[in-house]
């Protein structure tokens, strides 16, 4: 049928492989319709007039429901899980109700702006962005519900992750002191091995090899089981653990023998850093104290990224400046060749005087 006019307003009807699509142009100038509708056209014969429609009906609901139950519930560890369902709260309050095709660089932009105004941290914001950025991707690449992701031409703020926090001896015997006995144990293996939260909590027994002094972890947040060395600390703790063992089989356990919660480990251990006055130190600083403390002592950084469990060297490389001295055996070659150069100015000047 193609372009026509319905009262005073163009339409158009045309029938593809089988599909019938008819729409207004909401205009009446003949000019600026036979243009539009000659767009609608070239978006058919492209492929782009489907994907553009499907983003009209896909809501933001739709999005997030699909991104929980289909990618985050599905390959995320439980309190990733968690956190994502909280950032898309938040990402609620500014696209509630609205299409993906709504969703446009400039209202991600306004975005940004509302949530600075109401005093979000940058590193919150990017959280927030970051999570439903993953969510647009995965709607062009795999569900074929947009044909462009807005975020091509947004940039995120990246907050200054640069500076970190780790413990000093006083400031850790302050925090153990101000400690609940259970919380005790867990800060210490921290510091100990390097471990996450999660991967401490989820820690059970038979993974556990004290005659080896091994622990083999098999919740990890890069999905890969990695086996991490345990030291005479960390295994004399879990030795004097050992002697009475929870029918769970969970390492760290509450007073009813269950696997720990996350929040009642924080819950613990705000309370703690407050009475130690250390309310700037988060528990994943006990991470870096471990990584830190060992650069410090020259250990090769290499070493130190296989104990932490990064993937890439660059996430260790933030720990470098911690020890310069491994960087002193450079500047010494420059010491042998003055030495050198001073050695042959003598022996010439020895030799013109001896004629």
């Amino acid at each position: 049928m193609g372009l026509y006019r319905r009262g005073k307003i163009y339409w158009y009807s045309i029938t593809y492989e089988g599909k019938r699509m008819q729409n207004s142009l909401t205009t009446d100038n003949k000019r600026l319709a036979e243009k539009l509708y000659a767009k609608v056209l070239t978006d058919i014969v492209e492929g782009r007039y489907f994907e553009k429609a499907e983003a009209k009906k896909r809501t933001f609901e739709n999005l997030k429901e699909r991104y929980m139950n289909d990618h985050s519930k599905v390959n995320k560890a439980v309190k990733s899980s968690i956190r994502d369902e909280s950032l898309f709260r938040h990402l609620s309050d500014g696209f509630k109700g609205m299409t993906l095709a709504q969703i446009t660089p400039a209202r991600i932009s306004d975005y940004k702006s509302y949530r600075k105004a109401e005093g979000a941290k940058v590193a919150t914001i990017a959280r927030e962005l970051e999570v439903l950025r993953h969510a647009l991707n995965l709607a062009l690449r795999e569900w074929e519900w947009i044909y462009k992701n807005p975020f091509e031409k947004v940039r995120i703020e990246k907050p200054n992750n640069k500076i970190e926090r780790w413990l000093t001896t006083e400031e850790e015997r302050d925090l153990l002191k101000a400690s609940l006995p259970w919380l005790r144990e867990i800060i210490i293996f921290a510091l100990n091995t390097g471990m996450r939260q999660n991967e401490i909590l989820t820690l059970k027994w038979p993974q556990i090899d004290l005659k080896r002094r091994t622990a083999t972890l098999l919740v990890t947040k890069n999905k890969e089981i990695r086996t991490v060395p345990l030291n005479q600390t960390a295994a004399g703790l879990l030795k004097s653990m050992g002697r009475v063992r929870s029918i769970s089989g969970y390492v760290f356990t509450s007073q009813a023998g269950t696997k720990i919660d996350a929040r009642n480990v924080l819950r613990a251990y705000y309370s703690a850093r407050k009475t130690a006055k250390l309310e700037d130190v988060r528990f994943h600083d006990l991470r870096h104290t471990f990584a830190t403390r060992l650069v410090q002592s020259g250990v090769d950084l290499y070493v130190v990224k296989e104990l932490l469990g990064h993937k890439s060297i660059t996430m260790t490389m933030r720990y470098s400046h911690h020890n310069p001295e491994s960087l002193r055996s450079g500047v010494e070659i420059l010491d042998k060749c003055y030495n050198s150069a001073t050695v042959g100015k003598k022996n010439d000047l020895e030799k013109s005087l001896s004629h």
